[in-house]
């Protein structure tokens, strides 16, 4: 085997081949990349439980090096004070030439926030309850110092952005809702959304967050789907996660109700025994006395289990009234047999 050399000093005048960056012209943007990588390694470890305070500390300083290097470089403000400190994070995210957005803005301001709560008094278990803050501070990290510098400097190359939530599962997140949280991270909690409307705790610079439904599906349907946010789709998605509307909203009719809308609809007979022909044909809904009859197809169903039926939507109905008009798709249901 041969000798393995000693370390030797990196050359200043070095650049990394990715990203463009020099010890010489350089330090502080490759130190700001280098605390939010470790903030969000450190975060994802599952050796460290010291997660929360660390990820704020490493978070502030990666946002501090950031935008003392746009400070510097592009501008004439002195990122040193008279007193000989350096500008502070949270002076530089309330001057009105900071290059961030409102929503990047009170993400910071939460994390700081967090940051000096949690460094002096005890969590508990509670970290998860800031990860959607903590994974828009990670995001728009990089979404900022690749508009400021390059997108050279992305660090995709170094590390998945995603914090771990493949980790928790949903038995995990449920006991989080049964632990005795101390009461100065309830207000903390609180306090961090004091101040901001809806558009504010919606906005995704904010907070990043995530959606998801465990509904029965087919295999063909059982996927993800992202959807641009700009679409009329994605449009008409943000208005259903931010303005939640209830079941008897969603899903109005009782089977009598659709079985009139339908006899209205079409000028043809239609009872409750078609109902559940059409049902059963369709698997909108489990049959009687199924073990989970919370199964349901959420297009057309949703079962209550406070009175222990089932309502439909007005989906229902109009995919109803287009089979009952049709001859054949008429018989189709007729011809199911009662169980």
């Amino acid at each position: 085997m041969g000798e393995i050399e000693d370390d030797k000093p990196l050359d200043p005048n070095y650049r990394d081949p990715v990203t463009g960056l020099s010890l010489a012209n350089d330090e502080r943007l490759i130190r700001a990349r280098e605390a939010m990588i470790l903030a969000v390694q450190l975060f994802n470890s599952t050796t460290f439980k010291f997660k929360t305070e660390v990820f704020c500390v490493l978070a502030n300083i990666a946002w501090t090096y950031l935008l003392h290097e746009y400070y510097k470089r592009h501008t004439n403000v002195d990122i040193i004070q008279e007193s000989g400190r350096s500008l502070l994070l949270s002076q530089m995210i309330k001057r009105p030439d900071c290059p961030i957005s409102k929503g990047i803005r009170n993400n910071l301001k939460a994390v700081q926030d967090i940051r000096g709560t949690v460094e002096h008094q005890l969590l508990g278990r509670t970290d998860v309850m800031w990860l959607s803050l903590f994974q828009a501070c990670c995001l728009n990290f990089d979404k900022t110092i690749r508009k400021l510098f390059g997108d050279k400097l992305t660090l995709a190359h170094e590390l998945s952005f995603a914090l771990q939530f493949s980790n928790l599962d949903f038995d995990q997140l449920i006991k989080l809702q049964e632990y005795d949280i101390p009461a100065h991270i309830k207000a903390l909690d609180a306090r961090l959304q004091d101040g901001m409307n809806e558009d504010d705790l919606s906005d995704q610079e904010y907070q990043f967050r995530v959606i998801y439904t465990l509904d029965s599906a087919s295999k063909s349907r059982a996927h993800i789907e992202f959807i641009k946010p700009g679409t009329a789709e994605g449009k008409e998605i943000r208005n259903i996660l931010v303005k939640p509307r209830i079941a008897d909203q969603l899903y109005p009719y009782k089977p009598g109700r659709v079985a009139e809308h339908v006899r209205q609809r079409t000028g043809k007979q239609f009872n409750l025994h078609h109902h559940t022909q059409a049902w059963r044909l369709f698997q909108v809904r489990p049959p009687v006395c199924a073990k989970q009859p919370e199964n349901t197809n959420k297009d057309f169903c949703i079962y209550h289990e406070a009175h222990g039926d089932y309502t439909y939507s007005e989906k229902w109905v109009d995919h109803l009234v287009d089979q009952w008009s049709d001859e054949k798709k008429r018989a189709s249901i007729l011809a199911v047999r009662s169980s």
